[in-house]
């Protein structure tokens, strides 16, 4: 996969660290979910170029339940407070749906951490989004 560490995910008028608090866990999730999906996509489009069908195959390699889930557990520690409590909250949630392929614990830490994908993309905090991106997409290329 392509190297994006000149690649920034950046929202034109970001969010303070406050709103992005007070808003619903899952809604945070919703955006960080499509964060990582456009970065993946991104990655994969611009690395083989090839077909579709493959690159959608290689993206929802990392961007599903149980790939997040796993990726949470890597990425967690480095977690400030407020980002450990959006993971928390988020993860603690009660949640509606469920994954078809994920335990029930696994898709709410995926919540989780698409909750702090979201959270740091609405604040503005692209440097360490694109960090936390990188260690997510690592974690299922080993």
């Amino acid at each position: 996969m392509k190297d994006f560490s000149h690649a920034e995910f950046t929202l034109a008028h970001p969010i303070s660290e406050e709103e992005a608090a007070a808003m619903h866990p899952m809604s945070l999730a919703f955006v960080g979910d499509a964060v990582q999906s456009l970065f993946m996509r991104t990655a994969v489009a611009v690395a083989d170029g090839g077909k579709t069908g493959a690159q959608h195959r290689e993206v929802t390699r990392t961007v599903n339940a149980v790939a997040q889930a796993a990726a949470s557990a890597r990425i967690s520690p480095m977690f400030s407070e407020r980002e450990a409590d959006v993971f928390r909250r988020a993860r603690n949630c009660h949640i509606q749906t469920s994954a078809k392929h994920a335990e029930r614990a696994e898709y709410r830490r995926a919540s989780g951490l698409e909750a702090v994908l979201g959270y740091l993309f609405l604040t503005g905090n692209t440097e360490r989004l694109t960090e936390f991106l990188r260690l997510a997409a690592e974690e299922e290329q080993c």
